[in-house]
């Protein structure tokens, strides 16, 4: 089975496909609150499952950190506003000290294509 990766750097891609699975690093976004960033990194997601051929409505799973577990509900309201009502995906969200004191969310999704 082959292997795919999607803008890959020297660190890491932004994305993997194996099979008909893609496997997305983590997307955390441009702001200063858990909306903006929430947003922008579920945009990012949104754009980076199209270059693989698929789209949120195939999400399987998706695990969520927050920087601080106060924001769940500000992160929820733009997460309920983004999904496939019809399709949620699986879902864990956490707590977590995150790449730099900057982001406040980061969000890890696997697809089916």
């Amino acid at each position: 089975m082959t292997i795919k990766r999607i803008e890959p750097g020297a660190r890491m891609s932004g994305a993997v496909v194996h099979g008909n699975t893609v496997y997305l690093a983590g997307q955390v976004g441009d702001g200063t609150s858990v909306t903006e960033q929430s947003k922008s990194a579920l945009a990012e997601v949104d754009r980076l499952l199209a270059v693989a051929g698929t789209d949120k409505s195939k999400i399987l799973q998706t695990i969520i950190y927050l920087s601080d577990m106060a924001t769940f509900g500000e992160m929820n309201a733009v997460w309920e506003a983004w999904i496939d009502p019809k399709n949620p995906p699986a879902r864990a969200t956490s707590e977590a000290a995150l790449a730099t004191p900057d982001y406040k969310v980061e969000f890890i999704v696997t697809a089916a294509i």
